[in-house]
């Protein structure tokens, strides 16, 4: 049987030079970012049969661990520095934490982000990872900095995500080659953090936000912080390849309110329509023009002809 401290030197301490001045194995970690930089501080929990399903593959659950936590400071504009990772664990089973450790630490290295500290204990399987990066100060990307005028634009593509859920769930109908292809969406998102460092550098763009808990209530956050309205092309969202061959409807409802999708939605002038292409281009990530920040509050959605379509839609809530 392993104890705690077997457990995190065999799965979770590395022998490695790493970028804190002291990481596991004290009873704090200490860091210091670089010369006249700021950190930005960022947590998420996962918990089963809420955020996963009871028996989720343990690599797959690793990477969407800390891409959830990278997804923030990506929408920050921050560079990745260190985290930490509170775990609860029903048994200390040597199998299930080989494949979750090897997940965490596959993307962990992609982003030179090393695990500088955390805890263990015995209960219901609970992850909670506390992430640290750095970027210049004022280069942040708030959520209260959309202004009138703004496009919106969005990361990658949206709803295959929430496809797999609702294929998990029997809303929908899906053979097993498209489910396996959504679910791929759900179960190991892609942190746009070169996408947020572009855009935070210049900068390029004013406000931003990751997209984890449906773009229409997430796009509410920046709209209510920064006292503003907006205008969102329903059918402009970029769909991902398997929602993009379902009915109109169901893409409709999936692009905007689906939930997690960890892309970014952010907020630019019109003037910088070349900066945020050439942002994508750079970070090798797609970008689309969706909308734009208006002085009338609320959110409006028109489809692509201009027209006002009258839908019901709202973002995921945790305690609904």
């Amino acid at each position: 049987m392993l104890s705690e401290f077997d457990l995190i030197k065999q799965f979770f301490q590395r022998a490695r030079p790493g970028r804190a001045d002291l990481g596991i194995g004290d009873d704090c970690a200490l860091i210091t970012p670089a010369s006249g930089r700021q950190l930005a501080i960022s947590s998420d929990m996962l918990v089963e049969d809420r955020h996963f399903f009871k028996g989720a593959d343990p690599f797959m659950l690793g990477h969407k661990s800390l891409a959830v936590n990278l997804s923030d400071l990506a929408a920050m504009g921050a560079r990745p520095l260190g985290f930490t990772l509170a775990l609860a664990l029903p048994a200390a089973d040597p199998v299930w934490l080989e494949g979750f450790s090897r997940g965490l630490f596959a993307l962990a290295d992609a982003h030179d982000c090393e695990l500088i500290g955390g805890d263990t204990t015995k209960g219901p399987l609970n992850i909670c990872i506390t992430v640290f990066g750095e970027l210049a100060p004022g280069h942040a990307l708030r959520r209260d900095a959309a202004r009138v005028g703004d496009d919106i634009w969005i990361s990658g593509t949206l709803g295959d995500a929430r496809l797999a859920l609702a294929g998990y769930w029997k809303e929908v109908a899906l053979d097993d080659a498209d489910h396996a292809q959504a679910a791929l969406r759900m179960h190991m998102p892609t942190p746009r953090v070169a996408l947020g460092l572009a855009l935070a550098q210049q900068p390029v763009a004013h406000a931003a936000l990751d997209i984890s808990d449906g773009l229409v209530g997430d796009l509410g956050h920046i709209l209510a912080a920064s006292q503003a309205g907006a205008t969102l092309d329903v059918d402009a969202l970029p769909a991902g390849p398997v929602l993009a061959r379902q009915a109109l409807d169901l893409r409709r409802r999936f692009t905007a309110a689906g939930g997690d999708d960890y892309e970014l939605c952010f907020t630019a002038p019109i003037e910088q329509r070349e900066a945020v292409l050439e942002a994508g281009r750079v970070s090798g990530t797609t970008v689309t023009r969706v909308g734009r920040i208006e002085a009338e509050p609320g959110l409006r959605f028109v489809a692509t002809d201009g027209a006002p379509l009258d839908l019901k839609l709202s973002g995921w809530d945790h305690f609904s």
